[in-house]
């Protein structure tokens, strides 16, 4: 399984799974803005333009997009940096 991308609720959130785990453990890890992270995953999302925050929790990241961001082309760029973690 590649990192399939689901909808959310918030239209401004999207969910991005992978068949791995990404984080261990029980607690999830979040990234705001001008915060950054232990996990250099979470720090290259917050670099992507259009990108607001991000929330990870064992296998799965949410990310959340600024208001005037594409989902379209935001999408693709953070499928590319979830494999270039291997995932």
């Amino acid at each position: 399984m590649a990192v399939q991308a689901q909808p959310t609720p918030n239209p401004n959130a999207m969910k991005f799974t992978t068949d791995r785990m990404i984080f261990q453990g029980d607690g999830s890890v979040s990234v705001m803005p001008g915060q950054t992270s232990e996990h250099d995953i979470l720090n290259d999302l917050m670099e992507l333009e259009g990108v607001d925050n991000v929330f990870g929790f064992q296998n799965f990241i949410t990310v959340n997009k600024k208001f005037d961001a594409d989902w379209d082309a935001l999408t693709d760029e953070v499928k590319n940096t979830l494999e270039k973690y291997g995932y």
